[in-house]
């Protein structure tokens, strides 16, 4: 079996960029490495994430913004994630359960336990081998997450996340600490402050030292 690698932050964390630095990284070095994200990990999930994600859909309860997640993890983790582990590769995944239960526990306030049930149906037995959590302020990564939305050649199509308050995403990077409290083995936390080259060195160190040390996160 291959091992699972999930990749959590707040907006603007840079999470999406060292993902893709690392799998060039691992191809580089001949380790066997499938990049994928959530929910747009397959063709449904897409769509799903096209619900999900658009600003003009500000009329979606928090209870349908979890299912929908859950059902795309769902299809997910059946038709590319499983499958990939199985043949021996590295997984890494932008976003998977963590996300969840930060964005949609601790940003919404839905109940934790009713979304540790409903995510160990839609991903039965699957869990990350090593998290890494890419920190940085509130503040710092919605500036991050504004310029990057400003070179779109339609701003206003910025996903739905980003015009939440300010209040909101401290919740999220609160609910991260909170999960990172909780299993210290599984998470590093990555200092996103730093510039892209640091961090790209900083998330090899650990990716390496976990391959080389057995698939143990390295201390």
């Amino acid at each position: 079996m291959g091992k699972f690698i999930t990749f959590e932050g707040i907006e603007g964390s840079g999470k999406s960029t060292h993902i893709k630095l690392l799998a060039g990284f691992l191809n580089d070095e001949k380790i066997p490495a499938l990049v994928t994200q959530e929910p747009a990990g397959t063709e449904i999930g897409r769509k799903i994430g096209d619900i999900l994600f658009n600003r003009r859909h500000r009329e979606m309860f928090s209870e349908t913004e979890l299912l929908l997640f859950c059902a795309a993890r769902a299809q997910h983790v059946r038709e590319v994630i499983m499958p990939a582990l199985a043949a021996g590769k590295y997984v890494l995944c932008d976003r998977f359960s963590d996300a969840t239960f930060a964005y949609q526990s601790a940003g919404r306030g839905l109940d934790a336990d009713f979304i540790r049930t409903l995510n160990d149906y839609c991903a039965p037995g699957l869990k990350p081998d090593l998290t890494l959590l890419f920190d940085l302020p509130v503040e710092a990564g919605l500036q991050r997450a504004a310029r990057r939305d400003a070179k779109l050649h339609d701003p206003s199509l910025a996903d739905r996340f980003e015009r939440e308050k300010i209040d909101f995403h401290q919740r999220v990077r609160d609910g991260y600490e909170s999960l990172k409290r909780a299993e210290p083995a599984r998470f590093r936390v990555i200092d996103s402050t730093q510039a892209v080259g640091l961090v790209a060195q900083d998330v090899r160190r650990l990716v390496m030292d976990f391959i080389k040390n057995g698939h143990q996160p390295g201390r």
